[in-house]
Parts: structure tokens; sequence; C-alpha cells
């Protein structure tokens, strides 16, 4: 059975707006590499249309972006992605793949038919996930920014407080830090 890993970029104050992060070609170096190691990509809908309306173009070439920009997208374009929606069926992007009906016996049996991994990048799906108990390692590029607006991480809430264990940390060049917890398990 592969491990659950949520990743996203937050700023200080816990903004996970996707523009509110130090785009440079170091952070996506980052999460290139994160992705390869990975297996597949969990989304939920909103985010998964987000990635659609722009990547699939920079996979093409139809979209002139740094060569950093370019990998991503190519070994993006490659990955199996999966997708939960309640409202939507059909996901044309390659490798695309809907998880459907009961949440949580549906992301388990993609971690357990995924070796290496699956790679969450959803906020409000994180925390669907989280009450579920799903989630096994959380991996946060923290931006040196304060926002001061939403959307925030968990900003629904959890039923309780999780407790962490660090794994690693790592400055970037930008001074944004890469932080690596596992979930402490009592």
């Amino acid at each position: 059975m592969g491990l659950l890993t949520f990743s996203l970029n937050v700023t200080l104050d816990g903004c996970i707006d996707h523009e509110e992060g130090i785009a440079d070609d170091e952070m996506h170096a980052f999460f290139t590499r994160l992705m390869e190691e990975g297996g597949a990509m969990l989304w939920g809908r909103t985010t998964y249309e987000m990635m659609e309306s722009f990547w699939p173009a920079v996979a093409r070439g139809e979209v002139d972006v740094p060569p950093a920009l370019r990998e991503w997208a190519v070994k993006l374009e490659n990955k199996p992605k999966y997708v939960v929606s309640s409202t939507r069926t059909h996901f044309p992007w390659t490798n695309s793949h809907h998880i459907a009906g009961d949440l949580r016996s549906g992301v388990q049996k993609l971690k357990d038919a995924t070796p290496a991994g699956v790679l969450l990048g959803s906020g409000k799906l994180a925390t669907e996930l989280d009450r579920l108990d799903l989630i096994d390692e959380y991996i946060f590029l923290v931006h040196p920014r304060i926002a001061g607006h939403g959307p925030t991480l968990y900003q629904g809430g959890l039923p309780e407080t999780r407790r962490l264990e660090l794994v690693s940390a790592k400055p970037l060049g930008s001074g944004a830090v890469v932080m690596h917890y596992r979930r402490a398990r009592d």
C-alpha cells in the first residue's frame, strides 16, 4: 500500500491561493521531483479544472514557458491523475480517472493499488480526507509571505488536532521552506 501525501504551497498565514507562492525554477523542480517519486496525483474537481485549463497546452508546446515549467507539464501529462467529483464524470485529460461513490473506499483502493504513493494537491479535498484519517504525510512549501486573505489551509476545520512528526525541513533560495511531516500514530 502506498502513502497518501498532501502537498501544497502555503503562506505563513495559511493562505493556499495558488497565485500567492513564489513561482521560480527551484520550486518547480522540487514539485517535479515530488511528482516523479509518486505513483499518481489526486485532486478535487476544482483543482483538476484549474490544472486542465493550462498544463496540457504547455505540454503540447502551445504556451511559451521556461524549461522548468515545460518539464513539469510533460511529466504531469503522463502521470495518472485521479479526480474526486460528485458533479462531473467526464475527465478527458490524458491519464485522468474519476473516483466516484464512497470517498473513503475509493481513496483507500487508490492507495492500495499505488505502491509508489499518491500525491494529493487539493486543499478542500485534503480536509475531507484528513477527517477520514487517510492522509499519511504532509509536504508543505511554506512561502515567506503573509497574504492576508484566503482560502486558507483547513478552512473547513478538523474534528481534532493532528500530531505530526518532522521528517525534514529544507530552505530554498527564495526563502521558502519545504516542510515534510508524517502523521504521528498513537
